[in-house]
């Protein structure tokens, strides 16, 4: 399905800062909470990823994402996603976040 330039411009794709990395035993998926700093105009958000094959808590801290923040909240156990913290899916779930080459302000679109 090919989307339109107006499709795509309804997703909201912000750069954030992961400023807490906490374990997520009850996942059914080995998993991270993540919470991530939007910049004052969205806030903080938390979310769920499913990268412990490659990141170790302490390399997650301080770490520039990218991520969808429009999308409805999504309740995972006892835990409230609220975005999609985006990344490239190798095989098996090896997931390799998407981030921003430089240092940049919180918050800025992706478009």
């Amino acid at each position: 399905m090919e989307l339109t330039w107006s499709d795509f411009e309804k997703v909201g794709m912000r750069v954030g800062t992961i400023i807490e990395v906490n374990d997520f035993p009850e996942a059914r998926k080995p998993a991270y909470q993540l919470t991530i700093d939007f910049g004052n105009t969205i806030g903080i958000l938390k979310s769920s990823a499913q990268i412990t094959k490659r990141y170790q808590k302490e390399d997650l801290l301080n770490r520039q994402i990218i991520a969808v923040v429009n999308f409805p909240k999504k309740q995972i156990g006892k835990f409230m996603s609220e975005c999609l913290v985006l990344g490239a899916m190798g095989a098996e779930n090896d997931i390799v976040l998407l981030q921003p080459d430089f240092k940049v302000e919180n918050g800025l679109r992706i478009g």
